[in-house]
């Protein structure tokens, strides 16, 4: 009966009888996540794209491991003293905002429609660092990709697909896959199509496919693609701080535009990757003192308020009396 090979990078199945040590190939290293980079500290090979990654052949011969490797201990979360202050707190931290906010009437708006104007962008050193590094990474892998010609031994590039094309028999097989992305939040890793959440990478990387298809031998170049980006914010008296955690974003292919109180996102970044987003901001800005700071894990926006107050939201919630001129004037029509 086969078994489920659990070392690193293979992920088959194998017969017990027939192993031997050069029945597997894998990697003896751990995964090695860093400024958008992925692979393994047992080799140099480093890519930006996580299909890629797990991809990259192995680098050692061995014998096949059916031994699952043991889950990892969850470490016990403590109810403290300390948190129970800070719910006491946080009341009394919602009451000093409603005191010290303004009512939204007594604010005195400009009109959406004012001219937008382009943020400064400021970039830092580490992330000039970090998009040299990454060009150097994406000239290797382009060397290793200019021909689109399927070879023996390649991999397939379906996520959770660890099946490597072997002939003009390949084309016929069926393949069993993951159509959605690898999300890693909070210790847990798990596939946004399934939702099968483990703690342990080992384990994650053997989940079988949720989804049936064809094979994809050569790797689909569609150009950039627009993915969320989460992204937060803050606010002390006189400014208001947006927080986008996009790493390694390109400053040429980027900008932030916005009025008085009209904001317009747009970041490219992870060589593919956009994040647009559009914001009605809740209070007023001074477009002139405001600015964009571009670092290697983040873009973070700093916007000057006109007046010092706290604001109750970033965003200004859509009410049913800005809605009616627009039904009125469809009335008239």
């Amino acid at each position: 009966m086969s078994q489920l090979c659990y070392n690193r990078g293979c992920g088959q199945r194998f017969d017990p009888g027939s192993n031997t040590e050069e029945s597997c190939t894998y990697h003896p290293g751990v995964p090695v996540f860093h400024d958008a980079l992925k692979g393994w500290s047992c080799c140099k090979r480093r890519t930006t794209d996580f299909s890629d990654f797990l991809n990259i052949v192995g680098c050692t011969k061995g014998f096949h491991n059916g031994e699952k490797p043991p889950e990892p201990v969850k470490p016990d979360v403590k109810t403290t003293s300390e948190r129970k202050d800070l719910v006491d707190l946080k009341p009394k931290f919602q009451e000093h905002i409603i005191r010290a906010r303004k009512p939204l009437d007594a604010i005195k708006r400009p009109s959406p429609d004012e001219p937008m104007a382009s943020l400064q962008l400021n970039v830092s050193a580490s992330l000039k660092q970090a998009l040299d590094k990454l060009k150097l990474s994406e000239n290797e892998v382009k060397k290793e990709e200019e021909s689109d010609e399927v070879k023996i031994g390649m991999p397939c590039n379906n996520g959770g697909c660890t099946k490597r094309f072997e002939g003009p028999q390949s084309l016929e097989e069926m393949c069993t896959y993951h159509p959605g992305v690898p999300i890693f939040h909070e210790g847990m890793k798990y596939w946004s199509c399934c939702k099968s959440k483990t703690s342990d990478f080992n384990t994650f990387l053997s989940q079988e496919g949720c989804t049936t298809g064809i094979h994809m031998w050569t790797k689909n170049n569609t150009g950039k693609k627009a993915v969320p980006c989460r992204h937060d914010w803050h606010q002390t008296g006189g400014e208001v701080t947006i927080s986008i955690y996009a790493k390694n974003s390109i400053p040429d292919c980027s900008h932030v535009e916005a009025n008085s109180t009209v904001l317009n996102i747009h970041v490219v970044f992870e060589g593919d990757k956009e994040f647009h987003h559009s914001v009605i901001l809740w209070g007023v800005i001074d477009v002139k003192r405001s600015y964009v700071n571009m670092t290697a894990t983040k873009v973070e926006l700093t916007l000057k308020k006109a007046e010092p107050m706290l604001w109750a939201n970033l965003e200004l919630p859509i009410s049913k009396t800005q809605l009616k001129p627009k039904a009125d004037i469809a009335d008239q029509e």
